[in-house]
Formats: C-alpha cells, structure tokens, sequence
C-alpha cells in the first residue's frame, strides 16, 4: 500500500513523453505520482486490466485517475472501473482518438476504414512494437494476413519532428501501404487529463501546439 497522498496517474508507458510535457506545462508534475505500466502492454491488452486493478488495490482511497482509453481491452478496463465510481479514464477506444479528438478521429475513419494508425511513440518504435512485435521479421509471410485489409497509414503526431514523420513513411512503406500525416499536438489529450490532476496556468501553452 503507497503511503503518498498526492493524487495518482495510471498511465500507459508509451504516454510519457507526452503526460510529461502535459504536467510541465501546467507547473504540475510534482504534484501528482504517475505510474507508468509496460508501453509493450499494447500487443498484450488483456494484460491491461489486471495490471490496473492492481494498483488501484494497492491505492485505496488516492484521487486516481486512469491514463488509458479501452486500448483493446474489449469493455474489460471500464467493467472494473466501474467498481470505483470516483476513477475515470481517458476518452474514446484508442491512444489516436484522444489525442487526435473524438470527431476527427471518426472522420478519419469514415475517410477511410482500412487505416493503421500511428502516434509519435508508435511510428518511434514501430519496429520493436508491430514489426518484432508480430513476428513480423522472422515470418514476413504474416503481412498480407495483418494487413491485407489495410490501404493507408495515418500517423497523428504530437510534435513538430521531421524524423518522427520520416518513422512513420517508413513504417508505412514497409507495410505496402500509402502515408499520411496530420499534426494534433496535445491539445485534445490535455483537455482529457481532469483539471484535478493538472494546473490551468499554461493552458495556453499546450492548445497553441
């Protein structure tokens, strides 16, 4: 059981550059404890609820908040939180709608339902989380049976960094896939994180991404 009062983040680990600069911004990051599970934890989202209940079991009675969408844990993250009412969690099914927003989210995929969707922590890692992640590189035979369905890429980036877009026309190309970019910043995702965890001070800061 923590000892630490202040309020608590249960966040997923490929959200910490971006939480970070969330709660800098607001002059807040040593207000709050932030703990960060597995970021590998998205080729394995049945592990997500189990490793959440933990922590909130080992945190009784903590202002806690949950830095997670459903993330593929199929409904399972909200059936246990709704065991403890006062516990929300990020919006939406995906880490792409929260930082992208909900309505531009969903017209992306009106746009076009067959898009694999990247972040900048994605299209960074996209070798070691979906290349290695799926067996990618030892049986290339695999793509056409992942990604057969699929016509395009689409990488919402959170920064302004030519090689985090360079990551992503990689990524795509290596699928067979067409690329496309579309800059969101923070600006949805800060709006996500409840003013109970963060300060308002540098709102500005964050929407002007």
């Amino acid at each position: 059981m923590s000892s630490d009062t202040r309020p608590l983040i249960i966040a997923c680990g490929a959200l910490v550059t971006e939480l970070r600069a969330v709660l800098r911004a607001s002059d807040f990051e040593e207000s709050v404890e932030v703990k960060y599970l597995p970021a590998n934890l998205h080729n394995r989202p049945e592990n997500i609820t189990p490793q959440v209940a933990e922590l909130l079991e080992q945190n009784p009675g903590r202002q806690i908040f949950v830095a997670y969408a459903d993330c593929g844990t199929g409904g399972h993250l909200d059936l246990l939180l709704e065991k403890y009412p006062t516990v929300n969690r990020l919006p939406g099914a995906h880490c792409y709608e929260f930082f992208a927003g909900t309505t531009d989210f969903l017209n992306a995929h009106d746009q076009e339902p067959g898009t694999f969707y990247l972040t900048d922590f994605l299209a960074k890692h996209f070798d070691a989380l979906v290349w290695q992640g799926l067996g990618l590189e030892d049986h290339p035979e695999l793509l056409s049976a992942y990604f057969g369905n699929y016509r395009r890429v689409v990488l919402f980036s959170q920064t302004v960094d030519q090689e985090i877009v360079s990551a992503g026309q990689d990524a795509a190309h290596r699928l067979g896939l067409s690329f496309e970019h579309r800059h969101v910043g923070l600006k949805h995702f800060a709006e996500a994180i409840p003013v109970l965890f963060k300060s308002q001070s540098k709102s500005d800061e964050i929407k002007g991404e």
